[in-house]
């Protein structure tokens, strides 16, 4: 005789049912979840999730479950949309954990989330394909493959991992120490990111020389690794735990005022260690230490207040905002105050600006098909703008509208808003930094 399903959810932090019980289903969520736009489904949506959750709860099985859990981007816009508070990011997240520990997925599924855990957190083994993808897009290789239908008789995550392929450039390795240029106003302890690290490492430069132009001491432990943030937001909370804890070793004797993000998803889950870590008495102060000096750069630049000389950069841009940016962090003013402080710069803001990109962290390798969805809309409302340069605060979300905006036959430069405040502050104008950019 078969055995009865097991209950979805142990009793491990299960999603709680008092946060559960604030949604009241009012519905205004539903028109800032993706998936929603997308299908129009109930139970891909956050009201929806939310009632399976309670299910789940009440002794549910886990198996039917779980697909709607998946397609939740973890993006967080019903959580900004939400006029009750509902905390439906500490919903999720919990329900992820109970599904990674509980759910047996297929093989192949179970595989390509492996191969997947196996590289993006480890920028050791991002260094490694450097070289052999660098010669792949410089050979014309890549061109070829395309060209040849190869990439359409393969599993649809094989085509979107070519076609999210950043540009590889060379590599620009942060010093351990930068001292500020003039009276230090603080000393900030710098994430070097693992994608951003190997990928773009244009990015981390700038980031140190925006910040020491602006008077602070840059430290920058060459011995870090992941924060954590893919582990933490797919529910693999022991992996998480792991990378928490390392990182904040790391950091340990550096004697910082600030710990400095330049990547969206990455600052939202180091702000979230006093939580990850409170189960642990060896580590739930230094956590909860560690968490309160966490800033993304934007955040920290706008507290500090400008002082060094901005020069003229003359463009439009659009800036986008990163879900974990200003839906997770709620960092929205600041990015644009300090884009704003540029001569010449023309600001635009994006049509359903509040609407995810499709990256999500790996949810675009991990959903192809309806992150290329996503991909194709931002694209068209990017394009609408007329800009000449979109900014945003992502990696993520900079290969996702890329490679969207390349499909639609309208590609774009796109940079990171310190990118931007570097070429201000360093007098480089427009025609260097849209070249930097990819124009």
């Amino acid at each position: 005789m078969a055995s009865a399903p097991q209950p979805a959810f142990d009793g491990h932090h299960p999603p709680s049912r008092e946060l559960i019980d604030d949604c009241v289903h009012c519905g205004f969520c539903l028109p800032t979840c993706p998936t929603y736009l997308l299908w129009g489904e109930e139970m891909d949506s956050p009201r929806g999730r939310i009632h399976l959750m309670n299910q789940g709860l009440e002794g549910a099985p886990l198996e039917p479950l779980v697909p709607h859990f998946d397609q939740c981007l973890g993006c967080m816009a019903c959580v900004t949309a939400c006029p009750s508070g509902v905390q439906y990011d500490r919903l999720i997240e919990a329900t992820r954990a109970q599904v990674e520990r509980r759910y047996d997925r297929p093989r192949r599924e179970r595989a390509l989330r492996e191969a997947i855990f196996a590289l993006f957190p480890y920028p050791s083994r991002l260094r490694r394909l450097r070289a052999p993808l660098r010669a792949y897009q410089r050979s014309g290789l890549g061109r070829l493959v395309r060209r040849s239908g190869l990439l359409d008789r393969l599993p649809p995550t094989f085509g979107a991992m070519e076609e999210l392929l950043p540009v590889v450039r060379a590599a620009a390795p942060v010093p351990a120490y930068t001292p500020a240029a003039g009276e230090r106003r603080a000393r900030v302890g710098m994430l070097l990111g693992c994608v951003q690290r190997e990928f773009f490492p244009g990015v981390n430069a700038a980031t140190v020389r925006v910040l020491a132009a602006e008077g602070c001491d840059v430290l920058a432990p060459p011995e870090q690794g992941c924060c954590g943030a893919l582990s933490l937001h797919t529910g693999r909370e022991d992996e998480a735990r792991a990378f928490a804890r390392r990182l904040v070793e790391s950091f340990a004797d550096l004697d910082v005022d600030y710990v400095a993000v330049n990547v969206a998803g990455c600052g939202s889950s180091m702000k979230q260690y006093a939580e990850l870590l409170a189960d642990d008495p060896q580590w739930a102060g230094r956590a909860a230490a560690f968490t309160a000096k966490v800033r993304d750069v934007a955040e920290l630049l706008a507290e500090l207040g400008p002082r060094a000389e901005r020069h003229p950069v003359e463009l439009t841009a659009a800036y986008h905002d990163a879900c974990h940016l200003g839906h997770a962090q709620g960092v929205r003013a600041q990015p644009r105050e300090l884009l704003r402080g540029i001569p010449g710069l023309d600001l635009r803001e994006i049509p359903e600006g509040d609407v995810c990109c499709g990256s999500a962290g790996v949810w675009n390798i991990l959903e192809p098909d309806p992150a290329r969805a996503l991909g194709d809309r931002k694209a068209a409302n990017v394009s609408s703008t007329g800009a000449a340069l979109l900014v945003t605060a992502n990696p993520g979300c900079l290969m996702q509208i890329d490679a969207a905006l390349r499909r639609a036959g309208r590609p774009l430069p796109l940079a990171h808003t310190v990118e931007v405040l570097d070429a201000s502050i360093r007098g480089a104008g427009a025609g260097e930094l849209l070249a930097r950019a990819g124009g």
